[in-house]
């Protein structure tokens, strides 16, 4: 049983009015993505780095025999970079018919989030970003930042990741 199918089963079976997320965690801030988006979660494995690459792509891996581009969500949120350990995952999305693979300090769980809890994003200023931030939910006391998965990257981003993808497989 991987990671996910663990956490899927530790969240119980009980249906609510909110949908399901796999929650996450980056510096000291709590973040998930749908359940649906999320095809698996795996441990930190071997990245190949590949040159001249955007600055939050860390590379590609290996996933049963397809080349998976991988992100590292702290570089790409803007945040101090921190030595990969024992909690380091990396969860396998879907984003626009494509498997990214999103490098995260740890992951938490599979939660439910009732809609009636989740608030718009705040738009703060020009300077931070908040386009790929569908909202702002609640889970006990704690605030989870709902991220919308397919605009954490944009169509350039996607189509850089594919020639780099294409680039790193042919190692």
């Amino acid at each position: 049983m991987n990671k996910l199918e663990e956490l899927k089963k530790s969240a119980g079976a009980a249906k609510s009015d909110g949908r399901q997320f796999v929650t996450f965690i980056i510096g000291e801030e709590n973040y998930g993505v749908e359940v649906l988006k999320v095809q698996e979660i795996i441990g930190m494995t071997q990245i190949i780095h590949v040159p001249n690459s955007a600055e939050f792509m860390k590379g590609v891996i290996n996933l049963r025999g397809a080349v998976v581009p991988v992100v590292d969500m702290r570089t790409r949120f803007r945040m101090p970079e921190r030595e990969y350990d024992m909690f380091t995952v990396i969860i396998i999305v879907e984003v626009k018919n494509r498997m990214i693979g999103m490098i995260v300090d740890s992951v938490s769980d599979v939660v439910d989030i009732s809609e009636a809890t989740i608030q718009d994003t705040p738009h703060f200023t020009a300077k931070i970003e908040t386009d790929f931030i569908k909202g702002i939910g609640q889970v006990e006391n704690k605030l989870v930042i709902i991220l919308d998965i397919d605009k954490i990257l944009s169509t350039s981003d996607l189509e850089r990741m594919a020639m780099e993808e294409s680039r790193g497989g042919d190692d």
